[in-house]
């Protein structure tokens, strides 16, 4: 019987050991489970930012579908520049009308990149009214061809539309001829 609570004092010690070991082993987290649980709580932090950008993105395109639709024309959906001078910073205007019997709600104008840069009117435009978009091409580091969109993102069917501007960018230095 004594060899029996021998043996029974022997596991509790070994066990309470084993959990005291387990419980400073987390709490200083060895570095690899640490490194794991940072790790664990950035991809978190990305995946509920992500989540956020998807919802926020959702709820525009709800936003805007929840307006009443309406049409959109453009006098033109394209514009050459011709030929340029690296750094010149040329515009051109859009001009569309509402075709629709809805005002017209311009979401957003976007350029495909920074040197592309759209003006879109901020107030409604009423049905059978005209408007304008005017875009600014910059380019500063542009060289040779250059193929630049618009993406314009209103209450209209379709949602977006794309506009097009083209120009031959002389590089700096070389003459213009």
């Amino acid at each position: 019987m004594k060899n029996g609570i021998k043996i029974i004092l022997l596991a509790a010690v070994a066990v309470g050991l084993g959990v005291f070991a387990y419980q400073m082993s987390a709490k200083d987290g060895g570095d690899d489970t640490k490194k794991s649980r940072e790790m664990q709580t950035e991809q978190k932090a990305a995946d509920n930012g992500k989540q956020q950008m998807d919802l926020l993105e959702n709820q525009k395109k709800e936003q805007a579908q929840s307006q009443p639709v309406t049409s959109i024309k453009f006098d033109e959906y394209n514009h050459d520049f011709g030929t340029i001078n690296e750094g010149d910073s040329p515009e051109h205007i859009f001009t569309f009308t509402n075709t629709g019997d809805n005002p017209l709600i311009l979401e957003k104008c976007k350029g495909s990149c920074g040197c592309t840069v759209p003006n879109c009117p901020k107030n409604p435009i009423a049905p059978g009214e005209k408007g304008e978009i005017k875009v600014v091409f910059n380019s500063k580091g542009k060289k040779n061809s250059q193929t630049k969109k618009v993406t314009v993102t209103g209450n209209t069917d379709p949602v977006q539309t794309i506009l097009t501007i083209k120009a031959q960018v002389t590089p700096e230095g070389q003459s213009n001829s």
